[in-house]
């Protein structure tokens, strides 16, 4: 996409960009709930970790809400925030304003992980290649939520169950 003051980037040509494999990474209720009141409304520490391991050395791309719900650049990644507000300074941390922006950043990593909210999972799902997701096997009280996966478009290629905290799966989702 060229960089004009005329031009919009759509999801085919934002797709010219892309050379690292672009991963949701998220956690999600068994209503879809993602999110509550700025927070992650449960703690399962297994699942943290997994996050860790699964990111460390990779970008991530994240909203301004859920940075703010984090409350810190996290270590050993580049964080890249997308927000409307131009005048945002966070220190540790790349801040943009377009998907654009964000996904030619890290279009030279071999992966990069979309962290949320809701509105960033929208903006990226086009450009996805796969989907790694929590779930939680129980409703949650919540006011962010994710919108249901296309089967049509991603099929399930792995499944793990886990019982740690409580019972939960991670579920891997390749576009077809």
């Amino acid at each position: 996409c060229e960089k004009s003051n005329t031009t919009i980037c759509t999801a085919t040509n934002l797709g010219d960009l892309i050379m690292a494999e672009v991963i949701i990474i998220v956690a999600v209720a068994k209503n879809n709930v993602i999110g509550r009141d700025g927070t992650l409304p449960w703690h399962l520490p297994s699942d943290l970790n997994h996050f860790k391991k699964t990111t460390m050395g990779y970008p991530l791309i994240m909203g301004r809400k859920t940075y703010e719900s984090i409350g810190r650049p996290l270590p050993g990644r580049d964080n890249v925030v997308l927000t409307r507000d131009k005048e945002l300074e966070l220190p540790g941390c790349i801040v943009v304003h377009t998907m654009e922006e964000a996904i030619d950043h890290c279009r030279n990593d071999e992966k990069v992980f979309i962290i949320g909210g809701a509105d960033i999972f929208r903006l990226a799902m086009p450009l996805t290649d796969t989907i790694i997701y929590t779930a939680l096997e129980r409703d949650v009280e919540g006011d962010v939520y994710l919108d249901p996966i296309d089967t049509d478009t991603f099929e399930i290629v792995d499944r793990k169950a886990f019982d740690e905290e409580e019972p939960y799966q991670i579920i891997r989702y390749e576009r077809n």
